[in-house]
């Protein structure tokens, strides 16, 4: 065997795993389980059915592999213990780091694979002596945003077929080679979770309870089901009707009292609450296996489908810790989420969010 590929049952893994057997490779097929229990939201044995006739079509032998307890202590656990407090986490980040590129790999290698390949679009290259990862070649289907905390080792061992094709072409190939998934839809939601009601599903692992919902001068203006349901910026779900005294403008969240249950909202997408010039970061996972100085210039996303913001960035001397200034403000930086940097097309890794500039609402100030 050449090569192991991750087979979700989706039309990218598919295609993967065809350019891959068309290449001449030896291909084989993993499908991995990572949650246990088959409530309404999961859609594993749907998944599984779908890529087991995706390995036939190809005639490639097929494994599974469960990953659910490293799921849950790698993934999970982190998951519900950021939202516990007041912060929103990104599970696909953590995903990729311990499940598809760690457990997985891990597995491939106990079955012989020299690698593993899966369906992201993303790219790699050599810069130097060293492993990069570079942005997939379809920019509205990038995924290196997700694939920041891949290491050397997992990256020297990663295939990803389709970097270079565009979505459409794609599902061109999965129809022309009668793949049976080429018309199945992309899959959204918690990764290898599956597609539910959010809030009902959060509600089922951490406890919340009705608060009030204040404007910035600690004014109630509503009540809301649970403070870990929202993340800032958000502006659905909030119920809120009309107000005496107050525009019919639409309402944001602006800052979260976890210890009070509050939440504080303002009116107008640009509230000033939600600007932030800098912010400060941990964990920062660098691709290259280390920093590059002291200091440097680049763009970071803070979040997935944002553009690229030029920054200058302060790095401490382990870099593991960096504190970014954006040239311009921007808008709803979350803690719990992550920070992205790129040279170009090259990302160079990311980090946590911890805290920001943004101003908090003088009433939450005062408490």
């Amino acid at each position: 065997m050449d090569v192991l590929v991750g087979l979700s049952g989706g039309v990218d893994s598919a295609v993967s795993a065809l350019l891959l057997q068309q290449a001449g490779h030896h291909v084989e097929a993993l499908f991995m389980k990572n949650w246990e229990g088959e409530d309404s939201g999961c859609r594993a044995e749907d998944d599984r059915r779908d890529a087991l006739q995706v390995a036939a079509r190809l005639g490639l032998p097929f494994h599974t592999a469960n990953f659910s307890r490293e799921y849950w202590d790698g993934v999970f656990a982190h998951f519900l213990a950021e939202y516990r407090a007041g912060r929103t986490p990104n599970p696909d980040v953590l995903c990729n780091r311990e499940i598809k590129f760690k457990s997985f790999l891990d597995h491939a290698r106990a079955l012989g694979a020299p690698a593993i390949a899966t369906g992201h679009y993303a790219r790699r290259g050599r810069r130097g002596d060293r492993w990069a990862l570079l942005r997939g070649a379809d920019a509205n289907k990038d995924q290196s945003y997700f694939l920041h905390a891949m290491g050397q080792e997992a990256l020297a061992a990663t295939w990803f077929p389709i970097g270079e094709l565009p979505k459409p072409e794609v599902r061109r190939l999965a129809e022309a080679a009668a793949l049976p998934v080429h018309a199945k839809r992309d899959s959204t939601g918690i990764c290898f979770i599956g597609e539910r009601d959010f809030r009902s599903f959060l509600a089922q692992y951490l406890p919340a309870h009705e608060g009030e919902i204040r404007d910035p001068d600690g004014q109630p203006v509503g009540t809301h089901p649970g403070v870990f349901f929202f993340t800032l910026g958000q502006r659905e779900g909030l119920h809120i009707g009309g107000v005496r005294g107050r525009s019919d403008a639409p309402w944001y969240v602006v800052a979260k009292d976890v210890a009070r249950n509050i939440l504080y909202v303002d009116q107008g997408h640009d509230s000033p609450f939600l600007a932030s010039r800098v912010l400060s970061a941990s964990g920062m996972q660098w691709i290259a296996g280390e920093p590059p100085g002291d200091t440097l210039r680049c763009t970071a996303k803070t979040r997935y489908r944002q553009a690229d913001v030029a920054c200058s960035v302060d790095i401490d001397t382990r870099g593991a810790t960096l504190a970014v200034r954006f040239d311009e403000a921007q808008r709803a930086v979350t803690p719990g989420q992550s920070v992205v940097l790129y040279d170009g097309e090259v990302c160079l890794g990311g980090a946590v969010i911890e805290t920001t500039d943004a101003m908090a609402p003088q009433s939450m100030e005062a408490a």
